[in-house]
C-alpha cells in the first residue's frame, strides 16, 4: 500500500493544478488568447484564434470558453481542458462583445449591423435579432436572465431588452459614446460607462430612469469596462487613457479609490471571491492584478499584443 502513496499524491497534485483558477485574455492585435495561472501569475499557454479577438466569456457549466473573433465574424469555441479551438460558428458582422445568458445562449453586439444577435452556441443557430442603435458594443445579461442591456456608441443609448420576448422595453439616453454595461446582482440596476463624456451612469431597470451620474474628473479618462464588486458595495471602472481603475461607491457613485495600472486599461474581471481584480492594459501589453482590499497592484503579467477582453475561470 505504501507504494501507492506517491501515485495518489501525484494524482492529487495534477487535479489541484487543473483546478487552479485561470485567467483568459484576448489579444486584439496578437490574434490570440493568453492563459494565465492565477496562482503564479504566469502565462502558461497562448492560443491562436484568428483576427482581432475581443469579447470573451464562459459557458454556465464552465465547459467552454467563447471568443468573439471580430475580424472574421465568428465565435471561436475553446475547450478549457485541452485549450484547443474546437470549432467556430458565424456570429453576424463584426461581433464586438457578448454576454452569456444563464441558459447558455450568447447575446452578441454586431457593431456594423446596428443589432444584437442571440445565438445558441451548442448548435450555432441564430435564435433572435434585435435592432438597436448605431455601433452597439457593451452587452450584459441579468443574473435571473429576464433582461439584457446593450449600449450603442453613436446613438448614445442604453437599450433594455426583455427576455425571452427579445423586445426593447426602454431606450435610455446616456453620456456620449457608451462603451460597456453591467447589472447589479439583483438585476434592478444597470450601469454604463461613457467614453467621450468620461462618466458613469446608473439606471433603474424597471423604470428606465437614470438614478445616478458620476464624471470621473479626469480629462484623460475614457472609461470602458465596469463591474460591481462581489458584495455589491462598490463599482470598478476601467479608466482607459487615464491609466487607472476607479473604485466608486455603488450607492453615491463617489470615487473612493484610484488604482494606477498600465496604459490604456480596457477590460476587467473579478475572481470568484472578489479578492482580485484583473485588468487588460492594452497599450502596455499586460494584465494588472489588483488586491481589492488594499486597492493596489500586486502583480503585472506580460501577455500578447493589445490585450482587450478578460475572464476568470475557476
Amino acid at each position: 500500500m505504501k507504494k501507492l502513496i506517491p501515485v495518489l499524491s501525484l494524482l492529487c497534485a495534477m487535479q489541484a493544478a487543473h483546478a487552479a483558477p485561470r485567467v483568459f485574455v484576448t489579444n486584439e492585435v496578437g490574434d490570440s488568447v493568453s492563459v494565465i495561472d492565477a496562482g503564479t501569475n504566469k502565462v502558461t499557454a497562448t492560443i491562436a484564434v484568428g483576427k482581432r479577438p475581443r469579447g470573451i466569456g464562459v459557458a454556465p457549466d464552465g465547459g467552454a470558453i467563447y471568443v468573439a473573433v471580430s475580424g472574421e465574424n465568428h465565435i471561436a469555441v475553446i475547450d478549457p481542458t485541452s485549450l484547443a479551438v474546437l470549432r467556430t460558428f458565424p456570429s453576424g458582422d463584426d461581433p464586438e462583445t457578448f454576454a452569456v445568458h444563464p441558459n447558455g445562449n450568447l447575446y452578441i453586439s454586431n457593431e456594423e449591423d446596428a443589432k444584437a444577435s442571440v445565438f445558441n452556441p451548442a448548435t450555432g443557430e441564430r435564435v433572435a435579432e434585435i435592432k438597436v442603435g448605431i455601433e452597439p458594443e457593451g452587452v450584459a445579461v441579468s443574473a435571473d436572465g429576464i433582461r439584457a442591456v446593450v449600449t450603442s456608441e453613436s446613438t448614445n443609448m442604453l437599450h433594455i431588452i426583455a427576455i425571452p420576448e427579445h423586445k426593447i422595453v426602454a431606450n435610455i439616453l446616456v453620456g456620449a459614446r457608451p462603451r460597456a454595461a453591467s447589472f447589479s446582482a439583483d438585476g434592478t440596476l444597470a450601469y454604463a460607462t461613457s467614453e467621450i463624456s468620461g462618466e458613469v451612469k446608473k439606471v433603474d431597470v424597471a423604470s428606465g430612469k437614470i438614478v445616478g451620474k458620476m464624471p470621473l474628473a479626469d480629462d484623460k479618462a475614457k472609461p470602458k469596462d465596469i463591474l460591481p464588486s462581489r458584495d455589491g458595495k462598490q463599482l470598478y471602472v476601467a479608466g482607459g487613457r487615464a491609466d487607472r481603475v476607479f473604485v466608486l461607491d455603488e450607492q453615491t457613485l463617489e470615487i473612493l479609490h484610484e488604482v494606477p495600472v498600465g496604459k490604456r486599461v480596457w477590460g476587467l474581471a473579478l475572481n470568484k471571491d472578489g479578492s482580485r481584480l484583473y485588468t487588460t492594459d492594452g497599450a502596455s501589453d499586460q494584465v494588472s492584478v489588483i488586491d481589492t482590499v488594499a486597492h493596489k497592484v500586486v502583480a503585472t503579467v506580460p501577455v500578447g499584443k493589445m490585450p482587450w477582453g478578460i475572464v476568470v475561470v475557476e
